[in-house]
């Protein structure tokens, strides 16, 4: 008997081969094939295999359902709302604006908190990008279109971030480095919003894959207002 299974967590075909391999290593699984575009897995078994040995055998780091129809599967739980979903993101960029606003606090300045608050989300978002950077490198190539052509692109993506955070902390090369952020995060932009459109359901890479994070409009709000920032300081002075 065959049974289909969703399977969450899956960002690359390293983790759905992976999946697959341990699944197939299971006493009484005859084949078990996984398909990362759709994220199931179909399961043939001699005999009926509960779900939490399937799920005991691939890890904690992904999730598996058993799938009942299109639109029912066991025991699963509301989808949370997207508000939830992206709660990590909101609360990493309030704790950058309060950091900005407690940096400009003897003499507040807008200009002043912007490079701050800029410079500050390059180098935590660069942080959470390293932490799995082959991961982060996988997942950004699925929307943004030059790490889509060019992978290393993606693999040096973080270094980047880091080099234009220090140059907007240290007031050093702004105008070079609010230029850079207006074409990377344009570029970036420009994938999202092709995601958004065609209403693909695909991890942010915008934290990497330590906090998974659904491509949302929050994610263009996030690059768009970054791009603004920078516009602004070019069109006052910088």
């Amino acid at each position: 008997m065959i049974h289909t299974y969703q399977i969450t967590g899956m960002t690359c075909s390293g983790c759905s081969s992976g999946i697959a391999e341990k699944l197939n290593g299971i006493t009484g699984v005859v084949q078990a094939s996984v398909n990362l575009e759709k994220g199931e897995a179909e399961i043939e078994m001699k005999n009926h295999i509960s779900t939490a040995a399937f799920q005991n055998a691939i890890g904690p780091k992904y999730t598996i359902r058993e799938k009942l129809s299109e639109s029912l599967t066991v025991d699963q739980a509301p989808a949370p709302s997207e508000f939830r979903q992206l709660f990590p993101l909101f609360l990493i960029l309030g704790y950058l604006t309060i950091a900005a606003i407690l940096l400009n606090r003897n003499k507040f300045n807008v200009h002043g908190f912007m490079l701050d608050f800029m410079g500050l989300f390059y180098i935590v978002f660069a942080f959470f990008k390293l932490l799995d950077l082959k991961g982060f490198a996988v997942s950004f190539g699925m929307y943004d279109p030059l790490a889509k052509k060019v992978p290393v692109y993606a693999m040096v993506y973080p270094f980047i971030e880091t080099a234009l955070g220090l140059l907007l902390l240290l007031r050093f090369e702004i105008r070079f480095a609010l230029l850079a952020t207006i074409m990377m995060l344009g570029i970036t932009t420009i994938g999202v919003t092709k995601v958004l459109v065609d209403k693909q359901s695909i991890q942010c890479a915008c934290l990497g894959t330590a906090l998974k994070l659904p491509m949302t409009k929050a994610t263009f709000i996030e690059n768009s207002l970054m791009i603004a920032m920078a516009i602004l300081m070019l069109m006052t002075g910088f």
